[in-house]
């Protein structure tokens, strides 16, 4: 069984310990990206990480964009939504169908 991992800042991941899932605080890139590359060398299949670091990781997440494993899925932290997520969703929508059915 594959294990769940929450990447970003302390503050919009630490709820998430409460569901089980591993917490790993970053704040910067750098550490991300080493964090990231640890996680899906060590038996993750799903990790979450805040929009902001999404962001910041553009080079590193494509990377893993196209292996099976680990799924790299952004998600919201406390200073809000930023859409990030939502695009990717489309994004990945359309690659499978072949046209943009969201919008």
């Amino acid at each position: 069984m594959y294990k769940i991992a929450v990447v970003g800042d302390k503050d919009s991941i630490y709820g998430f310990a409460s569901l089980g899932l591993g917490i790993f605080p970053c704040d910067d890139e750098d550490s991300a990206s080493k964090t990231i590359k640890e996680l899906a060398k060590n038996g993750y299949g799903v990790i979450y990480v805040t929009e902001e670091l999404f962001e910041l990781l553009g080079d590193e997440v494509e990377h893993f964009r196209n292996m099976p494993l680990p799924a790299i899925i952004p998600i919201p932290g406390v200073k809000g939504n930023t859409g990030i997520g939502m695009r990717n969703v489309s994004v990945s929508v359309e690659k499978a169908v072949g046209s943009d059915i969201i919008s």
